[in-house]
């Protein structure tokens, strides 16, 4: 540990006092050619938004009233979109762009059920062109939007006409897909109220968890469906948080469809926009004392119906077999997996703790005793290689409180996965995706991602790191970005030098709301709005070295600055009486 603690390590500690005394988006790839049979032009005239406009007379609505000679113009900077209600959920197939001379060098179209999101990308491009594009999607919602991320001029954005064409009304959202099939959950309250009981198409039996935050519910469809609608009928124990997810696989990746913080139980339909085999409710915090429980959990689809199942689920996927885990005679047992994707073999991805070093080929399995704070660090090719990065847990007695951090850098993708002998189970850390791509594409939509003042990150230290941009001089005082965040919080009240604020020092070192705010760019909302996540980093300036790590994190959840907690946001877990914890190492 260092001798000064960072404040990342808040969670950590504080749970040590208690032990002494825990999904992203999916992007579908979308055509860049003129589809040459679209529906109806469906946005001209419906009401539109903006993220800004530069003056009154380049509103978000010149841009679909149907007049070439009116134009939205967004205010100088990054990231900016520009969205249109559509009146009802509908089905895109084609988007039309007519830019003005200042456009996008890099922008995506997504699509949303509801007007905050969570939004799905249907097309994205890091080498627009500019002129009339002309673009063949394929998705469902009501809400549309251009977001823009990287200018191709000084100026802001600029749209002639944004046009939508599909049909209003989604085609055959019926059945219910659920009904009947496979569900399991983190854990349940008593053998009376188990997980199926949710999915029995009887309104008399219910499923409940355990009393804990998080909680999870899962349903198997059979094979891969597109959603349209999700019904959830909550009993008096309900959640005030929770998201709808998607996957492919039953361990994830998961990709949010729905998302909320101000829950409020009883009966909630949802129309959603999504595809995956596996479909969860994931509670985040609890309404009541009591756990989670639903009398029914309903899933319909644009098919209306449930094929049977093509293929078994898989038996281990990404965390492998977790039948063959030893028992641990002390606190838990950590197994070190090599997800490197044939760069290293086993030989050659080593783990070190309290002056223990072994490859996992010699050693995968630690049995963790009790500590009082410690970092496992890992390193692929040598024990002493540059390519490494590190977890940070304390362990008491019976209890493990853990997490992955990019506070400082990132240097190796990493996952947790931590299970319970009650059954909890929940796992933090880069998507099963992430891990999949090669590093050098990893540091490549990290460069594509950032805007002009973080693109250095993805350079400075390659290819060991990328750090995080408190921890770089172009944002200290004196140096080239040191003004890139002090002015926003001058102006809400919050004065820091950027510097600090990445790092929450300084005058924030005792303020994590504070902090958190300037960071995701939610300081100059109301305070009552600072813990919604589908608002954060939405304008510039903001820390989007965050923003990235946790759209490529399991759950959204991840560590990007040391007060990242801050609203559950943060990739930390833990649970009492654990029984093994997984660690995936990546390339």
């Amino acid at each position: 540990m260092h001798a000064a603690p960072h404040h990342h390590h808040r969670r950590l500690l504080t749970a040590l006092a208690t032990v002494l005394a825990l999904l992203a988006g999916g992007t579908v790839a979308a055509a860049t050619f003129a589809a040459s049979a679209a529906s109806a032009l469906i946005s001209q005239g419906r009401p539109t938004t903006a993220s800004s406009s530069e003056n009154a007379g380049t509103p978000a609505s010149a841009a679909t009233d149907g007049d070439p000679n009116t134009r939205w113009s967004s205010q100088f900077g990054d990231p900016q979109w520009l969205q249109v209600d559509l009146g009802a959920t509908a089905t895109i197939d084609q988007v039309r762009l007519v830019w003005e001379a200042a456009y996008a060098r890099a922008f995506q179209i997504q699509v949303a059920a509801n007007p905050a999101g969570p939004w799905t990308t249907v097309y994205s491009t890091t080498t627009g062109t500019g002129g009339t594009q002309t673009l063949a999607v394929s998705g469902t919602g009501r809400y549309v939007r251009v977001y823009g991320t990287a200018r191709a001029t000084a100026y802001g954005y600029s749209l002639w006409e944004f046009q939508v064409y599909g049909a209003i009304g989604s085609a055959g959202c019926a059945g219910n897909a659920a009904l009947n099939r496979p569900a399991v959950a983190s854990s349940t309250e008593s053998a009376t109220t188990p997980a199926s009981a949710a999915v029995d198409g009887n309104a008399g039996t219910r499923w409940s968890s355990g009393f804990a935050d998080p909680q999870w519910l899962r349903v198997d469809l059979g094979a891969t469906q597109t959603l349209c609608q999700v019904t959830l009928q909550w009993e008096a124990a309900y959640p005030r948080a929770f998201q709808v997810q998607v996957s492919a696989n039953p361990d994830g990746p998961w990709t949010t469809v729905y998302a909320t913080t101000t829950g409020g139980g009883g009966t909630q339909t949802l129309d959603v926009t999504g595809s995956g085999r596996y479909v969860r409710v994931y509670g985040t915090a609890r309404a009541t004392a009591y756990g989670y429980s639903l009398w029914e959990f309903a899933v319909r689809t644009t098919s209306g119906s449930t094929p049977p199942p093509t293929t078994p689920p898989p038996s281990g996927g990404f965390w492998g077999d977790t039948g063959s885990i030893p028992p641990a005679a002390n606190v838990l047992m950590v197994k070190v997996l090599n997800r490197t994707n044939g760069r290293y073999p086993d030989s050659q991805v080593y783990w070190s703790y309290n002056g223990q070093t072994h490859s996992i080929a010699e050693q995968p399995y630690f049995d963790m005793p009790v500590n009082t704070a410690g970092r496992m660090y890992f390193h692929l090719g040598s024990p002493t290689s540059q390519y490494s990065d590190f977890i940070e847990f304390t362990v008491g007695p019976d209890q493990f409180n853990g997490n992955t951090t990019r506070v400082d850098a990132f240097g190796l993708k990493l996952a947790m996965r931590l299970r319970a002998h009650d059954g909890r189970d929940v796992a933090v850390g880069e998507t099963e995706a992430t891990f999949s791509e090669d590093r050098a594409v990893t540091f490549q939509r990290f460069a594509d991602a950032m805007p002009a003042e973080f693109k250095h990150l993805a350079t400075i230290e390659a290819p060991y790191r990328i750090p995080s941009p408190g921890n770089t001089p172009q944002f200290r005082p004196g140096r080239q970005y040191a003004n890139y965040l002090s002015g926003y919080a001058s102006s809400v009240g919050l004065p820091a030098t950027t510097s600090d604020i990445f790092g929450c020092a300084g005058p924030l070192a005792g303020n994590p709301t504070g902090c958190a705010a300037l960071n995701r760019h939610v300081a100059h909302l109301p305070p009552a709005q600072w813990s919604d996540p589908s608002l954060f980093y939405q304008q510039a300036p903001a820390n989007y070295y965050a923003k990235f790590w946790h759209d490529r994190a399991i759950g959204g959840r991840s560590y990007g600055f040391p007060y990242d907690d801050v609203a559950d946001q943060s990739s930390f877990v833990s649970a009492a009486d654990p029984e093994w914890l997984l660690v995936a190492v990546g390339w």
